[in-house]
């Protein structure tokens, strides 16, 4: 396992989802579609990305 930090290739947005997949060894696309769907769930899933966007460093 990697160490998790934000890619500068294969970003979409921020980084984040590719961030997670890379750490835990998912495919972006698996972690993508599992973020996109929780956004269609109410809750604080915007605010956590976000959070995450700001806490997880980003590739030099």
């Amino acid at each position: 396992m990697s160490t998790l930090i934000r890619p500068r290739n294969g970003r979409m947005i921020a980084g984040v989802c590719a961030a997670l997949a890379n750490r835990f060894g998912w495919s972006v696309t698996t972690v993508r579609l599992l973020a996109v769907l929780s956004f269609l769930i109410p809750g604080s899933q915007l605010i956590v990305y976000a959070v995450l966007w700001i806490v997880i460093p980003s590739e030099v």
